[in-house]
């Protein structure tokens, strides 16, 4: 038996009519005939009584009509979910994304990319850049959006997509350098800073850009990400030197009710975010979807903010 075997039957027992099954199914008539005769033969079995134009169905035909309604039902099914899988409108996505863009930006891009498909399940996890970069290379998501800081030794078995943006200084409207159109590393010597912890790659290029100027770095507030600190400039306790998707977060929701300004640099001061792909987890078309559109989504951000974007492709290989 084959799938066009049972497709002729199911129709036939519908239809009682070999001229209907065929003009239904788009054959000839001669075509569905030798299908149910085929059918017949590799059962053994008559499966219909002819009675003038129509075919009257045996009692063992029914039986057969049930499995074959079974089996061809279930095969529409798959059908449709490979078909939802190759649009990348079905499936599951295991994402993990650092805390900042977490916060918002990230929840809101999958959100409005997902819409309210349910066919489509998420998974979307919080986590620090290092153990985001963990996740990536033990291939337990689909993929990270991370820190980027380049790892010496043993390279990992993960792919990167770094994205490149400008850093801004965050101070309350009413600092003097809120006026200024750019500010330098030496503006900030010895004013009460906003950052992050010290072990933090951005944190230790932070204090040496200080140290390149022969500035001294005064810290003030230590964060785990940026977001929690524009509080603390808004109140003018002290600046901050902040990466560009902040800037974008905290325009969006205007958590500082307007008190934050944001400054570029005179010398552009870079961030460096990283989309991880696992090398050894072949993506699935709803994964390529959702991880291309946050390249996209980023870029755009970054653009809108003034960050003067730029992006590139770094692969990561596991030596034997």
């Amino acid at each position: 038996m084959n799938l066009t075997q049972l497709t002729v039957f199911r129709e036939v027992m519908e239809t009682g009519s070999i001229s209907q099954t065929a003009k239904k199914l788009n054959r000839t008539q001669p075509a569905i005939s030798l299908a149910i005769k085929n059918l017949e033969k590799k059962l053994g079995l008559t499966l219909f009584e002819r009675r003038g134009r129509r075919l009257v169905p045996v009692p063992e035909a029914h039986y057969l009509l049930a499995e074959t309604t079974g089996i061809l039902d279930r095969i529409s099914t798959i059908s449709r979910t490979m078909e939802g899988l190759v649009k990348a409108s079905s499936g599951s996505l295991n994402i993990a994304t650092m805390p900042g863009p977490s916060a918002y930006l990230f929840p809101r891009y999958i959100s409005n990319s997902v819409g309210e498909n349910p066919d489509i399940e998420i998974t979307l996890s919080t986590r620090s850049s290092p153990q985001i970069v963990e996740l990536a290379g033990t291939q337990n998501i689909d993929f990270g959006f991370a820190d980027f800081e380049f790892s010496t030794g043993r390279q990992s078995q993960f792919s990167a997509e770094i994205i490149y943006g400008d850093c801004f200084c965050a101070l309350d409207r009413d600092n003097p350098l809120a006026a200024k159109s750019g500010i330098s590393i030496s503006d900030l010597d010895r004013i009460p800073m906003g950052g992050l912890h010290a072990t933090h790659p951005f944190q230790r290029k932070i204090r040496a850009e200080f140290q390149a100027v022969s500035s001294t770095y005064s810290p003030s507030v230590t964060c785990q990400y940026f977001l929690p600190l524009i509080p603390f400039v808004s109140s003018g306790q002290c600046c901050t030197i902040v990466d560009p998707l902040t800037v974008a977060t905290e325009q969006e929701l205007n958590l500082s009710n307007g008190r934050v300004v944001f400054v570029p640099f005179k010398k552009p001061l870079r961030y460096e975010y990283a989309i991880l792909v696992p090398d050894h987890r072949p993506p699935s078309q709803l994964a390529l979807k959702i991880k291309a559109g946050w390249k996209e989504e980023v870029l755009k951000m970054l653009n809108d903010v003034g960050a003067n974007p730029r992006s590139e492709v770094l692969f990561h290989r596991q030596e034997p």
